[in-house]
């Protein structure tokens, strides 16, 4: 649980009644690999906080996996609209290797969201995620397969060291043998 309140922390501070009221709400789960947890066409009704773990953001697209994101350790990872609006999700979440998490459910949220410091944070932290996926998706759209590597490698090494290359590679947008010429390259 520290690794989630300093994570919070580093966004707003708390005050002792809403750090508690955190310690209440977030559960602790572990997931095998391979595990989804939110998958298409369901309602996501969690919010996760990776204690420690590799998840995986894919949709189907003509029926391929495509990678959008994998998200590692003290990162939060949730289908956004799905979890929102609780409608049914377009995109899969599924486990890479044992993952532990702390959840937080839809109606829990909505609870701590009534402590003024928790709401704080809350819209601290979606200012930033949305500002990071804008430059993130002007960047992919500029960049070729290679300076996508490189700033997989320089801005996000626990991708690279974690992942799949598989996934690392429809992620940028190239096949596997692609990848492997895009690695020697760097190397």
């Amino acid at each position: 649980m520290t690794e989630l309140i300093d994570t919070i922390k580093s966004f707003q501070e708390l005050d002792f009644e809403t750090e508690e009221a955190i310690r209440r709400y977030f559960v602790k789960e572990k997931f095998k690999k391979g595990e989804f947890i939110a998958q298409e066409g369901k309602v996501c009704s969690k919010v996760y906080f990776i204690q420690s773990g590799t998840v995986r953001r894919f949709c189907l697209e003509n029926e391929i996996e495509v990678t959008k994101w994998i998200y590692t350790d003290n990162q939060f990872v949730t289908s956004l609209s799905s979890f929102f609006e609780q409608k049914p999700s377009f995109e899969n979440l599924q486990t890479c290797e044992e993952t532990v998490v702390y959840s937080l459910s839809y109606s829990d949220e909505q609870v701590l969201l009534q402590y003024p410091l928790f709401s704080k944070f809350h819209l601290n932290q979606l200012r930033l995620y949305l500002s990071k996926i804008n430059e993130f998706h002007y960047l992919f759209r500029i960049m070729n397969a290679q300076e996508k590597y490189s700033f997989l490698l320089k801005s996000f090494p626990q991708i690279i060291l974690r992942a799949k290359l598989k996934h690392i590679a429809s992620l940028i947008g190239v096949s596997q043998e692609t990848l492997s010429r895009i690695r020697a390259a760097i190397t």
